[in-house]
């Protein structure tokens, strides 16, 4: 029996030695989630007759150490929740390595090709779509007419009214020109000209668009204070570019001032864009997946999900890094990150191996001698057959 007894304790630590090897294996992978096996004795009746692995644990709850990689495409999860991810059978996966891409196909995927799940953004809305594939618009995106331009800027005080009647191309009679970029229906850049002109009552402005005069003014007046009285934007209309849409623009001028000392501007910001090819993706720290274009404009794609469970350490190990779901861990809850009881993501970096090396080389030495004693047991009790066999 004693012999049964310590095989039992034998075949029990190889047990616990695959665990641990394993764990040390991995001490430098990725959202690694270490195992323990936990012993049991096994008794028939009242009568013991030796130990088994009862079961393996996996430390799901602790989480490892934060790596900077600095890739625009990488995450890690600060607190609770795992990725969300979809698999060839539909199988929703669960892991805490973010380490995703944009496929062929244009869609956001993991490190395994799993297709990540998120909540797509709705155009115009701030409220987020259902949960589902991450796409990714790898296309060109059509250009943004200009419809508003802020301009601010301090018109000193100082200027001298000019004797010439305005003529831009007579330098002698305006006091200072500023031009901004603007764009058409078709994406096409225009410059539109400001000539200050100081007045007796204030500042004129005089417009051109592409160097051609638009027959336009307007008259600035200031407070004693050297504030602007305008508050109204200022409708200015461009005629139509060739090809494109009429084009208009309301510049407001709100900031700007008529103070002593230098001439300066400190707003000159027009909205609209050129069209622009599709050049990459990152994620914010929000979970956003945003994709870059060539005109240097950004989309939100949507909210990469991410997952809770009741019992996480109920998971189903897929590998080493991935679980599915299990009747005991309770149904996914989703959210975004940092949403509920999901953590924040901290992007440009992924979450290290949560191995303590130093306790499981501890643990490695202890197994040693347990194994050794169970050795020792057999060795005797061997011998103390061979004794007895020749005492007959």
């Amino acid at each position: 029996m004693s012999f049964d007894i310590a095989l039992s304790g034998i075949q029990s630590i190889n047990q616990q030695l695959n665990s641990t090897s394993n764990n040390i294996a991995n001490a430098g992978t990725y959202g690694f989630k270490s195992s323990r096996a936990n012993f049991s004795a096994m008794y028939a009746g009242s009568r013991a007759t030796g130990t088994e692995v009862g079961s393996i644990t996996q430390s799901m709850s602790l989480n490892g150490g934060v790596l900077n990689t600095g890739r625009a495409l990488d995450a890690a999860i600060d607190g609770r929740g795992y990725f969300v991810t979809r698999d060839a059978q539909n199988t929703m996966t669960y892991s805490r390595v973010g380490i995703f891409s944009a496929s062929n196909e244009g869609k956001l995927i993991d490190s395994n090709g799993r297709l990540v799940q998120g909540y797509a953004a709705v155009k115009g809305s701030t409220t987020l779509g259902t949960m589902g594939d991450m796409n990714i618009p790898t296309g060109q995106i059509p250009a943004v007419a200009s419809t508003k331009l802020a301009y601010a800027a301090n018109m000193s005080s100082e200027w001298t009214i000019k004797t010439p009647a305005f003529d831009k191309t007579n330098e002698l009679s305006y006091n200072s020109a500023k031009s901004s970029i603007v764009y058409d229906s078709l994406g096409a850049k225009h410059s539109v000209g400001q000539y200050f002109v100081k007045t007796a009552t204030g500042v004129d402005v005089h417009y051109t668009l592409d160097n051609a005069d638009l027959g336009t003014v307007t008259s600035m007046t200031f407070n004693t204070s050297g504030k602007l009285n305008m508050t109204a934007p200022v409708n200015l209309a461009l005629g139509t570019p060739t090809g494109a849409a009429p084009l208009s623009i309301a510049i407001d001028y709100t900031g700007t001032t008529q103070f002593a000392g230098e001439a300066t501007t400190s707003t000159d910001r027009a909205d609209g864009y050129a069209s622009g090819t599709y050049t990459g993706v990152e994620l914010a720290d929000d979970g956003s997946v945003v994709a870059k274009y060539t005109n240097g404009q950004k989309q939100s794609i949507g909210v990469i999900a991410l997952a809770t469970f009741p019992d996480e350490g109920a998971l189903t190990a897929v590998n080493d890094t991935s679980w599915v779901a299990s009747t005991t861990s309770g149904t996914a809850m989703y959210d975004r990150p940092g949403v509920g009881m999901a953590g924040k993501l901290t992007t440009s970096s992924l979450e290290q191996s949560n191995v303590d090396i130093t306790s499981e080389l501890v643990g490695l030495m202890t197994s040693q001698r347990n194994y050794q004693a169970n050795s020792k047991v057999i060795s005797t009790e061997n011998a103390m057959l061979q004794s007895l066999m020749q005492a007959l």
